[in-house]
């Protein structure tokens, strides 16, 4: 399939966002020549609607009656991806970490190399990207799981960054209980399945505005904890069965 061919939309969930949603915008316009834009707005309280509202009639955006959530707002993208019968959704963040030229490589690799995932990798080549020292671990510890659990090496399997296929968009639209943090444990699932996952090396900025959902000492932790769980409990569903 050639990538100017490919029904492709980028779907961003954005909670007060406001001093980098537009510039986020305006560079995917730049850099992704083609592609759609939804922004799931999760109740920001802040001028984000505004400013999506600003970025032009050609942005398609969801206003969440209250606050869903990171996952819950990706998997409304993902629907409404799968509704309007798109070939490919490029997962980014609003926060300005994650560059349109970047991901514009995750979508030619997909297209390429006729991949189920992309992931944007922080870490298969050094890229000078620092993050915070609880991640680091969390990095680390996922990576190791996976490579015992599926005999699978993914360096960055915390990345936000990511290109998803039709399949995948079929698969994640109808998980009736989609994971609260869809990285590791979801990668898990997806290899066992045998989905075609490549990881690309990419760029991403620091995060310089704004609140992430992994700031502080206790957040992290507790997201370890539950990934270390969700991680445990897929591979159990998954151990010894066959699967396609």
């Amino acid at each position: 399939m050639d990538v100017m061919k490919a029904r492709t939309i980028v779907v961003i969930p954005a909670y007060n966002e406001a001093e980098t949603i537009g510039d986020v915008i305006a560079s995917i316009k730049k850099e992704i020549r083609g592609a759609d834009i939804l922004v799931v707005n999760d109740c920001s309280s802040d001028d984000t609607e505004l400013k999506i509202r600003c970025g032009g009639g050609s942005v398609i955006y969801i206003n969440n009656i209250h606050n869903m959530g990171y996952a819950m707002s990706i998997q409304t993208g993902i629907k409404y991806a799968k509704e309007n019968d798109y070939d490919y959704v490029i997962q980014m963040d609003a926060d300005g970490q994650h560059l349109a030229a970047e991901a514009k490589k995750l979508l030619d690799a997909a297209i390429s190399k006729k991949a189920d995932i992309v992931l944007g990798s922080r870490f298969k080549v050094d890229t000078g990207y620092k993050s915070p020292f609880f991640r680091r671990i969390g990095t680390k510890l996922f990576e190791f799981l996976i490579k015992i659990f599926c005999n699978k090496t993914i360096k960055d399997p915390l990345t936000g960054m990511q290109v998803l296929g039709r399949k995948v968009v079929s698969y994640y639209s109808e998980l009736g209980a989609y994971p609260e943090y869809p990285d590791a444990g979801l990668l898990i699932e997806m290899i066992m399945k045998k989905y075609k996952i490549v990881e690309v090396p990419v760029k991403m900025k620091q995060r310089k505005t704004g609140t992430s959902m992994h700031d502080g000492i206790l957040s992290p932790i507790s997201y370890m904890i539950r990934q270390f769980y969700s991680c445990v409990i897929v591979f159990i569903k998954f151990v010894g069965r066959k699967y396609e």
